[in-house]
């Protein structure tokens, strides 16, 4: 885990903010980590129908990365990206495949998830973890 910003979580102990808040705020430190790990962002919350949503779509040099967000007030209950399970791994390798084919041509790709432990009244830590599952379902 590395910290991110200097700036505290905006919620104190004992009051959590709402699940949709909590994941937004996660993917605004994502993406702001991201880039400055010197990622290129793309595209927030790609989607098209109902092929599933990645969080945010970057490139670090000529490698393509869907990155799968996954925010947490803390550990208790496991970690966060243990909640990436094959039902959206399946919805993410669909909405990342639209995308590759709007590009037309093959390009080297991964995906990632991206962790964001976001403790009440403390700094963010963000675990980012690289080629987190393959891009097309092995048999």
């Amino acid at each position: 885990m590395r910290l991110l910003h200097n700036w505290n979580c905006p919620w104190v102990e004992g009051q959590p903010p709402r699940s949709a808040y909590l994941g937004e705020y996660g993917e605004l430190v994502a993406a702001s980590w991201l880039r400055a790990q010197g990622y290129k962002i793309l595209r927030h919350r790609f989607r098209m129908g109902n092929s599933g949503e990645v969080d945010i779509i970057c490139r670090k040099g000529d490698v393509l990365v869907f990155t799968e967000v996954k925010s947490a007030l803390h550990t208790g209950s496991g970690r966060p990206a243990r909640r990436v399970n094959e039902h959206k791994r399946k919805l993410l390798r669909r909405a990342a495949g639209l995308w590759l084919r709007r590009l037309g041509q093959d390009v080297p790709c991964r995906m990632d998830v991206l962790e964001v432990l976001l403790p009440p009244g403390r700094k963010p830590e963000v675990n980012l973890i690289t080629h987190a599952f393959p891009l097309r379902k092995q048999s």
